[in-house]
């Protein structure tokens, strides 16, 4: 018998619904549609247009309305969060998690609680897109917006809410909110107290893999009743739950993000890891992500948008064969988290002014820039690699790459050289397969998410890339350990 399950896929840069069929022990994955998710900029800020997400999705639910599912799930990307008025209404469109309101409040945060006692309870990283930053923000600039709401929800909590007209805070993506207890996996309702933060606005926390409730009948009267599932509701916790990512094998979750790191039984809550800014997410089936954000392609696509401003339409495919150039090797290297990098009117420029201050050549064509930033990608993951060896106390053999970005075979070859291991890339589609591989653990259809990683394993295949000129990128690597220490000097 064939089972059916439908997930959306909701990215900073697009959605996608997907169609999972798994039968016989293996799964297969089809794209029912894509949808750009594009945020609006007015007033002097950014924000969604999550109102255009929900057409989408239900346009989605119009397309398949001759099949029956098992269930539904949603996941999406962290951080961002929608306010929820008394009669179930939304507020406001959500900020976008690059909104300039967040410049600055995260020293404000810490003139109330100390960056110690944030992390020793959260044991998450500090970024100042952090939910809590971003409320306390609201706080300060928009009170009265702040006063009116009666719920907080998350992207994926909000899109499930107005699925089933259940409001709850699923636990992965809510650990994206440096809300949750790490060790007791609550809200910390103390510490959101003391730094001024509405606890009010908190909604029950539920496991991965719960269901929900049913899907309404005025979303979709042909697929009402059908169970609507919190997968793992973060991305990338769903990219995570796709496959093994424990003992000695790290990954990364690669895209507009890149986040490094194993899966663990318990949070690493230290002094160290905090002063690396490694956080303690949430992950499937009682495990922790342990991992660190990496500023990933997005500098690439902020160039694309630029260059595709000044007349010059590049795709993906022709820049990155243009950068496999030999004659471009090692030319300019940059540290891709430096604030310059986070959201600048011209990628391209921004890039060139890292060099400059650093003394290196600037970057004169598309093709050159796109090397520079593939370089640099592959060093960073090697020093939050060797980063992460140290604090979990772990040799990494080899370095599993899911996602889009996995796509990449050139930056996945650069992984393997500048790391010095084997890189294994694939599923693409790693986050849709996670987030119906917990559909299926929560309707029965496997037994664990062990069982339905195999099927994930056995259905999809990999590429391997193994590491080559140890040398040349060992010698490279000092040099790009020097432009960050003297950026962050």
């Amino acid at each position: 018998m064939t089972t059916q399950y439908l997930a959306f896929d909701l990215g900073a840069q697009s959605g996608r619904a997907m169609l999972g069929r798994f039968r016989s022990g293996s799964l297969d994955l089809q794209e029912i549609c894509r949808f750009p998710n594009e945020p609006v900029r007015q007033n002097g800020s950014i924000q969604w247009d999550i109102l255009r997400l929900w057409l989408e999705m239900k346009r989605a639910m119009a397309r398949v309305s001759d099949r029956r599912f098992e269930s539904i799930g949603v996941d999406g990307w962290g951080v961002d969060y929608a306010l929820v008025g008394e009669r179930g209404n939304l507020l406001e469109n959500p900020y976008h998690y690059r909104d300039a309101r967040n410049d600055g409040m995260m020293d404000a945060v810490f003139d109330r609680v100390s960056r110690e006692r944030l992390y020793s309870v959260t044991g998450i990283q500090f970024l100042q897109i952090n939910t809590l930053v971003q409320l306390f923000a609201a706080c300060r600039l928009t009170p009265r917006v702040v006063d009116a709401a009666r719920a907080l929800a998350t992207i994926p909590d909000l899109l499930n809410y107005w699925l089933t007209g259940r409001l709850c805070s699923e636990y992965t993506i809510a650990t994206t909110t440096q809300f949750v207890h790490a060790t007791k996996r609550t809200w910390a309702t103390k510490l959101i107290e003391e730094v001024g933060l509405p606890v009010r606005l908190l909604t029950a926390i539920v496991a991965p893999g719960t269901i929900i409730g049913a899907l309404r009948s005025d979303v979709s009267p042909a697929l009402a009743g059908t169970p609507v599932i919190a997968p793992a509701c973060h991305d990338t916790a769903s990219a995570v739950a796709s496959v093994d990512a424990s003992g000695n094998t790290a990954f990364i979750s690669s895209g507009t993000w890149s986040l490094l790191g194993t899966e663990l039984s318990a949070p690493i809550i230290t002094t160290t890891a905090r002063d690396l800014n490694f956080t303690n997410e949430g992950g499937v089936c009682g495990t922790i992500r342990f991992l660190k954000n990496i500023t990933g392609l997005w500098v690439l696509q902020a160039c694309r948008q630029s260059w595709a401003a000044s007349g010059q339409d590049l795709q993906y495919e022709e820049l990155i064969a243009a950068a496999a150039d030999p004659q471009l090797a090692f030319r300019s290297l940059i540290d891709p988290d430096h604030h310059m990098f986070l959201n600048p009117e011209n990628m391209p420029e921004s890039i060139r002014e890292y060099c400059r201050q650093t003394g290196q050549p600037e970057p004169s064509t598309p093709a050159a820039c796109t090397r520079a930033i593939l370089e640099s990608l592959a060093f960073k993951y090697r020093a939050v690699l060797e980063s992460l060896e140290r604090l979990t106390g772990t040799r990494f053999e080899v370095v599993r790459i899911v996602g889009g970005g996995s796509r990449n075979q050139l930056l996945n070859q650069f992984t393997a050289d500048a790391t010095g291991r084997p890189v294994v890339a694939g599923p693409v589609e790693a986050t849709a397969l996670g987030n119906i591989a917990m559909q299926m653990v929560a309707t029965g259809a496997v037994g664990s998410i062990a069982g339905a990683r195999d099927a994930i394993e056995r259905s999809f295949p990999v590429q391997r890339f193994e590491p080559s000129a140890p040398e040349r990128w060992d010698a490279e690597y000092r040099r790009f350990q020097d432009y960050m220490e003297s950026t962050c000097a």
